[in-house]
């Protein structure tokens, strides 16, 4: 299977676990591309919606584009009570929109999976003139939360048993989409705090592209690992994320 559609494979967890983001994350794209009913919006693999719902609720004309076949059957259910809501399962890269020319194009920890010059200039070419390209992204940095002893504890359990069968490398240069006809870049930040039992944090943990590809006996004595440092020490795992906003604009041309 190709590494970009590991994915498919757990639909369900997958929905359970991912992060929702946070609201006001969602009220600066809203504020930021005007987004309301008329306006027009593509979505890079909305996965199972996780980053949907606050985009259909503004009354855009909403298309989402979802590589694998079981997110795409998911995800279409999850939102057919609203007819505002497009689904299309297809490849971002090379599926044909016809004349579409959309408002905005947002993605949710997605873009990077896409090649930058394929993925800049496919937005670029897709946008109305003065149109929006917004992405978001979860940054971790849990180590600010939890103890000296938990992290120990939990990098010697990944030291030891984390042999994914496909490492994960997929990344992207944001601000490279200068380069493609896009200015100004505006980022904002927004910080937010969980709280997850060992047995939510290995299920979410277990969600992550390179975490699904582990193979047995290694991925039960991950699983089994991470499960016991976390109990260990104080039961709770403390969770600290940085949801990272960049926008940008097509110049008129």
């Amino acid at each position: 299977m190709e590494f970009r559609k590991v994915f498919d494979l757990i639909p369900d967890e997958f929905d359970k676990w991912r992060p929702q983001y946070c609201p006001e994350a969602f009220a600066d794209i809203i504020r930021y591309a005007d987004l309301k009913p008329g306006k027009k919006v593509l979505e890079i693999g909305p996965g199972t919606g996780q980053a949907t719902r606050p985009l259909l609720m503004t009354g855009c004309d909403y298309v989402g584009i979802e590589l694998g076949e079981h997110l795409y059957d998911f995800t279409k259910k999850k939102f057919a009570d609203y007819p505002n809501c497009k689904m299309v399962n297809g490849d971002f890269t090379n599926y044909d929109f016809a004349e579409n020319k959309f408002d905005m194009i947002f993605s949710a920890a997605t873009i990077q999976w896409i090649p930058e010059n394929i993925a800049f200039s496919r937005s670029f070419d897709l946008l109305k003139p003065g149109g929006f390209l917004v992405m978001i992204a979860n940054i971790g940095n849990d180590n600010i939360r939890n103890s000296s002893e938990l992290i120990a504890a939990k990098n010697a359990i990944y030291e030891t048993y984390f042999t994914p069968q496909t490492p994960y490398t997929c990344r992207i240069n944001k601000e490279n989409v200068v380069n493609y006809g896009f200015a100004p870049i505006v980022v904002s930040d927004y910080e937010y705090d969980t709280d997850m039992t060992a047995d939510e944090f290995v299920s979410f943990t277990m969600t992550h592209a390179d975490h699904i590809t582990l193979r047995e006996p290694n991925r039960s004595l991950f699983m089994e690992g991470l499960r016991r440092a976390i109990n260990n020490n104080g039961g709770i795992w403390k969770r600290h994320d940085r949801v990272n906003v960049v926008k940008t604009k097509k110049t008129i041309c």
